[in-house]
């Protein structure tokens, strides 16, 4: 039974893909429930479990989400949206109500919080796609931090860290490549990486027709190009980090003492 389990949970994850299209299936709040209590299970930093959800399912609310996700369609379409939050503020309220003093406005506790829901986030995914939903995640969030706090009133040390979109899927797309075991694997201590690897482990994700289709839209000479010149630009990069420092710091996560 363990093995039918284990090939069960191996075939979900081998067919994954990100569903942008749903249904107007509504999702049943028991349902929702369920596999938000269950994801809990997952790891936490000392048992802490250092982070909160905020289900918008309010059609004003999600159109108030919507241009902190650059307007993606599917943030409106969507019946859920879940925002996951590295969420210190409910310990720290904990600890001044028992006679402790917390110690967590710093960039370590948001590291720590960020890690127990972003765990949380990925364990609640996989629930749900095995209960027959579909997700789409939103790195968006932390793009736009500071406009989703205010729409979430989320208070000092709640910080948003990773959104999805939630709904019975509507749409079957083709998955997207994934680079080999080879790129990702090291063995005891990280391997270098040499123009020979970068053959062995980009070459057949660069001739993928899609993505030569890419590149040829595009104006590029390479893949990496556009995602150098035109998706991710230092630019762009450099200004949202900043931003996303700034919101550490309203946050209370980040002070200058």
């Amino acid at each position: 039974m363990e093995k039918e389990k284990f090939q069960t949970l191996l075939t979900l994850m081998a067919n994954r893909r990100s569903i942008r299209q749903y249904t107007a299936e509504p999702i049943n709040d028991n349902l929702l429930s369920v596999l938000l209590e269950k994801a809990a299970r997952t790891q936490t930093m000392g048992n802490l479990q250092l982070y909160s959800v905020v289900v918008t399912r309010n059609e004003e609310m999600k159109q108030r989400l919507a241009p902190f996700h650059f307007n993606q369609p599917m943030v409106t379409a969507a019946p859920v949206v879940l925002t996951f939050c590295a969420d210190y503020h409910r310990t720290s309220a904990w600890c001044r109500e028992r006679h402790a003093t917390p110690g967590y406005d710093n960039f370590l506790s948001f590291i720590n919080a960020a890690t127990d829901a972003l765990l949380f986030c990925q364990t609640f995914c996989t629930l749900a796609e095995a209960a027959g939903l579909g997700v789409c995640y939103l790195g968006t969030t932390v793009y736009n931090p500071e406009g989703i706090i205010d729409t979430l009133h989320l208070p000092e040390l709640v910080m948003p860290v990773a959104s999805i979109t939630l709904g019975y899927p509507a749409e079957k797309p083709a998955q997207t490549d994934r680079l080999p075991l080879t790129a990702f694997m090291h063995d005891e201590v990280y391997q270098p990486v040499t123009p020979a690897t970068i053959d062995r482990d980009y070459t057949a994700k660069e001739e993928l027709p899609e993505n030569k289709e890419f590149v040829r839209i595009n104006g590029t000479e390479t893949l990496a190009q556009i995602f150098t010149d035109i998706r991710y630009t230092k630019k762009d990069c450099e200004t949202m980090s900043q931003g996303l420092l700034n919101v550490l710091r309203r946050q209370k996560f980040l002070n200058d003492r």
